[in-house]
């Protein structure tokens, strides 16, 4: 054997070993191929057994998700502090929400509520957009929400300034606008203060600022910023109403404003003309007038007026209930009889006294009727136009309209079509407060949602409570819409039962082609101003002497 074959030996045993071994190598990777595929189950780890390497600097990949900003203690602080600031503000949020309903003591504005309602919705929507994107910083959001902060800041200026504005939305609503801007400040100051956070770690971390961002990362400033820019757009279409109402409140009214339920609230009242004597010394009563479901100087008190200058009658007095033209909003719940105690403290605040002939249309008749009957001896003729008898007030508790009501309220600080109108409408000031655009108004609103509140509850109680009139012989005209007689037998029959209420009906007409707002057709004013002509008649009095009455007491003759 020679040297050269004994040297090969041992090569050749090499090669074999090394191919059994790859053999063996390739057999225990097939063998322990099927438990790598497996499926993973509750005894795997969560992470991986060999962690992402180091770099050989030593420091972390930038996707690694230790490089985060909430490593420092104040990045967590300022997110704790921010959910802090989230839990306040919706416990005030729902107590707005519910003094809306139900006015808890302190927090009932002279306004609609829905102002106030709608900065603190905006807070919760600003704070909850920065936690949500708490950990993207980016400049598009600051400088959203610094404009944001700036519009705030806006009205802040607008409410505090304007005497009428700061009257109506009250403690609650200025505080609501200046808790939005702080929080906004906040909101900016956070951002701010996680980009700086954010940076720091990255150095520290991975030895430089990361300017590259992720996909997710972008989507997140893009969803962002977007959101914010519709939060811009809310308080700008809510100072641009403010600016609106700022300019409605320099509209003159006739008469003046009394604060009554202890000054809670204003509400408007004023008279027309003199009451006169006649041949035989009698004095003509005076017309009370109370308005249906739109504010009376509309279109009712327009009638009267024409009334008046037609001599049928010489006074008359009218006034808004609470939350309708001039007037302020009263506190949730606020039924007709609240509204019928509003009106006979109005009337001695004013110093009338009567006699009254109360002429009232639609729901104005609910009110109408209660006041006539608490006060029956002061109240010497009724007329009712097209009125609402109570068993026909579930159709004004509607829950489905108390909702859309509610909704309707909740968007009307935007004044969307108050703003367009104004713009490109030649809406006035005049429409907007007592015209055919007052329903836009959230005083409105309130109103009509509470007398939704309180319709089937509150208000038909106190109407069962005025059943005396039907043993008084108080003169009594009613007339009704032939429209709405037609096309509706439960109000023909509901119409034909208020004729009923007192014991002496002098007419009931039926205007053929009259609305319910009979007065807006010429046969249904010629009418209505016939039988009031006629009421006024039988319902002469002779005059107090007011030399008799001392302190409100007349004297009696002397028992003998």
């Amino acid at each position: 054997m020679s040297l050269w074959g004994t040297a090969k030996k041992p090569d050749d045993n090499e090669q074999e070993g090394e191919g059994v071994t790859g053999l063996d190598d390739e057999v225990s990777s097939s063998r322990t191929q099927p438990s790598r595929m497996r499926e993973p189950d509750e005894r795997d780890r969560l992470l991986p057994a060999n962690p992402r390497p180091l770099h050989r600097d030593a420091y972390l990949d930038p996707d690694d998700p230790a490089v985060t900003p909430y490593n420092l203690w104040s990045i967590r602080a300022l997110r704790f502090l921010t959910v802090m600031f989230l839990t306040i503000n919706f416990l005030w949020w729902v107590l707005l929400l519910v003094s809306i309903f139900i006015s808890p003591p302190g927090l009932s504005t002279r306004g609609s509520g829905f102002f106030d309602f709608s900065y603190t919705t905006l807070t919760a929507g600003i704070l909850l957009t920065s936690l949500l994107f708490f950990a993207n910083p980016s400049m598009a959001m600051r400088i959203c929400q610094a404009i944001l902060a700036g519009i705030l800041l806006i009205d802040i200026i607008v409410i505090a300034s304007i005497g009428h504005i700061r009257n109506e939305e009250g403690p609650p609503g200025i505080a609501s606008v200046v808790w939005a801007t702080v929080m906004t400040i906040w909101c900016v100051f956070c951002d701010r203060v996680v980009a700086w956070g954010k940076k720091e770690e990255e150095e520290r971390l991975t030895g430089r600022p990361e300017t590259r961002r992720t996909l997710k990362e972008w989507l997140a400033v893009l969803v962002g910023t977007i959101i914010m820019g519709i939060y811009i757009v809310i308080p700008l279409l809510m100072t641009c109403t403010l600016i609106l109402r700022a300019r409605d409140a320099t509209l003159e009214m006739d008469g003046e404003r009394y604060g009554v339920d202890g000054d809670k609230y204003k509400v408007h009242f004023t008279c027309i003309g003199d009451s006169k004597k006649d041949v035989d010394g009698l004095i003509q009563p005076t017309i009370l007038l109370e308005s249906g479901e739109d504010p009376l100087e509309y279109d009712f008190e327009h009638w009267a007026y024409g009334a008046y200058q037609n001599g049928t009658i010489d006074r008359y007095c009218y006034w808004d209930r609470p939350g309708y033209a001039w007037s302020d909003n009263a506190p949730s719940p606020h039924s007709a009889g609240m509204n019928a105690d509003n009106l006979a403290e109005v009337l001695a605040l004013a110093g009338e006294e009567g006699p009254w002939i109360t002429v009232s249309a639609g729901y104005g008749s609910i009110v109408s009727r209660i006041f006539s009957a608490r006060h029956f001896r002061d109240v010497t003729g009724i007329m009712l136009v097209d009125p609402l008898h109570e068993d026909l007030l579930y159709r004004i508790g509607s829950p489905v309209r108390g909702f859309t009501l509610w909704g309707w309220g909740i968007l009307s600080p935007l004044g969307v079509d108050r703003v367009i109108g104004a713009l490109f409408g030649g809406i006035s000031r005049e429409d907007r407060v007592y015209g055919n655009r007052a329903y836009q108004n959230g005083k409105y609103i309130k109103a009509q949602l509470q007398e939704n509140l309180a319709a089937n509850s509150l208000t038909k109680s106190e109407v069962a409570s005025g059943t005396p009139l039907r043993g008084i012989e108080t003169p009594l005209v009613v007339v009704s819409s032939g429209i709405e007689v037609r096309k509706d037998k439960e109000w023909e029959n509901k119409q034909e039962d208020l004729t009923k209420i007192t014991a002496k009906l002098l007419s009931w007409d039926v205007v053929n082609k009259a609305p319910h707002k009979v007065w807006s057709t010429l046969e249904g004013r010629t009418v209505m101003e016939k039988r009031l002509g006629e009421l006024v008649k039988a319902s002469m009095v002779v005059p107090v002497n007011r030399s008799e009455v001392v302190d409100g007491v007349v004297e009696q003759p002397k028992m003998e």
